[in-house]
């Protein structure tokens, strides 16, 4: 999938949102690094990266020429700074077209809507590639997510209170949350 537009933040400052592209692999696979690092949120610690720059750009390539998955950047004053993406949950009739969704955001540029753009773009993009469903998990700590999701129109539809472990906090507790699309 291909896609490319400007937002403009609550700061006035022009976004760019796009496709990841083989160029890209050291700022995404760097960004990665670092929106690992600010929050433990996340699915992953930064210590588990197991991308290097090529072969993350070689990933991001990939997802361009895909027709049912996609791969964006937040692009703000030349540098990237979020990335977001859904791809199918599988491939076997019963669920292709149910999708999974991801984004994540340099906390320098928190609040300014960057993750509301990532989202809502990714949105369209599913809807455009035919899924019926859009699925996210969060950690149910994660107050600014959840609200943003349920903004976006998302439902709660479970809970998993041993979702993640945390090196630092132990047991999360994960919030499914669905769009329907169709």
């Amino acid at each position: 999938m291909k896609h490319y537009s400007v937002v403009t933040l609550k700061d006035g400052r022009s976004c760019v949102i796009r496709n990841g592209v083989r160029e890209d692999g050291e700022m995404v696979r760097d960004v990665f690094i670092l929106t690992h690092e600010q929050t433990d949120y996340m699915l992953t610690y930064p210590d588990e990266c197991t991308m290097s720059a090529e072969s993350e750009g070689e990933f991001l390539q990939k997802r361009t020429e895909e027709k049912d998955g996609i791969e964006l950047v937040a692009v703000v004053d030349d540098r990237i700074v979020g990335t977001a993406g859904f791809s199918a949950v599988g491939r076997f009739e019963k669920i292709r077209r149910r999708a999974e969704f991801g984004v994540g955001v340099d906390s320098a540029y928190w609040g300014l809507g960057i993750g509301c753009a990532l989202t809502e773009t990714c949105i369209e993009l599913s809807k455009q590639a035919g899924y019926s469903q859009l699925e996210l998990d969060v950690v149910a700590d994660n107050i600014a997510a959840l609200s943003l999701y349920k903004k976006l129109g998302f439902s709660e539809y479970g809970r998993n209170p041993k979702g993640f472990y945390s090196r630092y906090s132990g047991w999360q507790e994960l919030v499914l949350m669905r769009l329907e699309l169709h």
